[in-house]
This record gives C-alpha cells, sequence and structure tokens, in this order.
C-alpha cells in the first residue's frame, strides 16, 4: 500500500516520524530509552512522497487561485494523508488526487481553526463524487478505522495507527495487589505518544488513586500537540481531549487484562 503525505508544521513531521520509526525518533525518555519501538515496523518504504505545503496561517481564510499553490507532479499512491493543509488547496487536490489513483484520504486537526466540521463535510462530500473514501478526525488520535471504509481501513490497520489501543499484562505481587507488568501497543496515536504512555505505565498498579494522573502526565510529557485553545466543535480543548482518548483506551486495556502468576 503507496501513501503520499502532504503536511505543514511540526505535527506533520512528527507523524511522519511515528510511521516511518527511525531510530532516535523518540526521545521522549532520553538516557532510560530501552528501545520499545524496535517492535514496530517502519512504513517508510510505503511512502512514495512526502509533500511540504504552504503555511495556511499565511494564506488568509479564501485563495482565489490555488493552482499556483498545487503539486506539479503527484506520484502514484493509494491513501493520502494530508496534516494542516489549508481547505481551499484541499479541494483543489481533490481531482489531481483521483488522477493519481488515490483511494482514501486521511486527515487530522490538532487545532480549531483546521479543518473545521463545515469544511470536513465538503471535502467529503466532494471526494465521495469522485470515488474516493475519507477519514478526518479531531484530534487526530480519535480516528477509528472503519471496515466501512476499506481502503483507509487497510491503511490504517498495516501502518498501525488510530485511535490508540494497548494490551496490558498484570502480575500480582507477594502483597497480594496487581501491577503492571507489561504494556504493549496494538495501536498508536498517530503522533506516536502511546508508546510513551505504555512505558510509563509499567510497575503501576491499576487501581492506585492516582492513576488517571499519572496517564496523563505521560500524555503531557511526551508531549502532546493539541492545541489548547478552546473548540466550539469539541466543547473544549483538543489537547484535552486527546487526554481523555488515553485515558480512556488505557482504563479499557485494564479492563481486558490477561494475568500473569
Amino acid at each position: 500500500m503507496k501513501l503520499i503525505v502532504f503536511y505543514h508544521g511540526d505535527f506533520g513531521q512528527r507523524v511522519v516520524g511515528n510511521l516511518i520509526n527511525y531510530s532516535g525518533f523518540c526521545i521522549s525518555c532520553a538516557d532510560a530509552c530501552t528501545q520499545c519501538r524496535n517492535v514496530r515496523p517502519g512504513f517508510a518504504e510505503n511512502i512514495v512522497a512526502l509533500i511540504e505545503m504552504p503555511d495556511p496561517a499565511t494564506l488568509g481564510d479564501f485563495i482565489d487561485d490555488v493552482e499556483p499553490l498545487l503539486p506539479k507532479d503527484i506520484p502514484s499512491a493509494d491513501i493520502a494523508l494530508v496534516i494542516n493543509v489549508h481547505p481551499d488547496i484541499l479541494f483543489g487536490l481533490l481531482p489531481k488526487l483521483k488522477e493519481a489513483g488515490v483511494k482514501g484520504i486521511v486527515g487530522g486537526s490538532e487545532s480549531p481553526r483546521e479543518l473545521p466540521l463545515g469544511q470536513r463535510k465538503q471535502l467529503e462530500e466532494k471526494a465521495a463524487e469522485l470515488g474516493m473514501e475519507t477519514a478526518f478526525a479531531k484530534p487526530f488520535c480519535a480516528l477509528r478505522p472503519d471496515p466501512a471504509k476499506p481502503n483507509i481501513y487497510a491503511f490504517l490497520t498495516l501502518a498501525g495507527i488510530g485511535d490508540p489501543v494497548i494490551d496490558v499484562t498484570l502480575q500480582r505481587s507477594r502483597e497480594g495487589k496487581d501491577h503492571i507488568l507489561a504494556a504493549n501497543v496494538i495501536r498508536s496515536a498517530p503522533c506516536g505518544s502511546t508508546w510513551f504512555v505504555a512505558k510509563r505505565l509499567l510497575g503501576l498498579e491499576p487501581d492506585q488513586p492516582d492513576i488517571r494522573e499519572r496517564i496523563s502526565e505521560a500524555h503531557h510529557a511526551y508531549p502532546c500537540t493539541g492545541s489548547m485553545e478552546r473548540d466550539t466543535e469539541l466543547g473544549d480543548t483538543v489537547l484535552h481531549k486527546g487526554g481523555y482518548i488515553i485515558r480512556d483506551a488505557v482504563e479499557d486495556a485494564f479492563k481486558k487484562a490477561r494475568r500473569q502468576d
């Protein structure tokens, strides 16, 4: 499965880094690094192009003529990943993506200004007219693979990204308390933060009083790149929403945890 990425800014670089999984991508643990990501295969061979796009903040709300801002040549690909790209440019890209054989478009928002709901709906409708699947999420870690969109589902499954899923193994101590023996990442948030959160769970007790605070601390320490500006669509900040998502993922993992005697 071939992927092409259109992006601008640090978050786009972080998502690409997580996909490629190059050595030194995650430095959050510093000297305490145990190379936990080594079990994750890189996606580099599937990426046919990384195309850096203009900063949307410099282009204004509306672009009269997007043609000069569009890439001249778009290589053949199955999926297009779009991160922090001006909506008018995205509309202009759609026919070109269709010509390049793209079957699905995946995007995420990390701030209230990126692809608000109305624009996402318009993009979804236009892409559907061209026969392409779409999946947009705010924040990006809210993107749950949907079997009804088989091309995007296949990409997210192969890349191992989307809403986080963690597999936890518990062990009972001599004092009779469960503690977390292992926390394996099944599906990571696109930015890669799930790996760091899972690492920080080791040795903790699922029922300890401050477990939610410990999850939140790890999520912030990675750090999360979600905006702290209130988003009217979410009724909260994007960063807080991302925090709730990883907290729910960890608590769901506790409910399904296996026990090793």
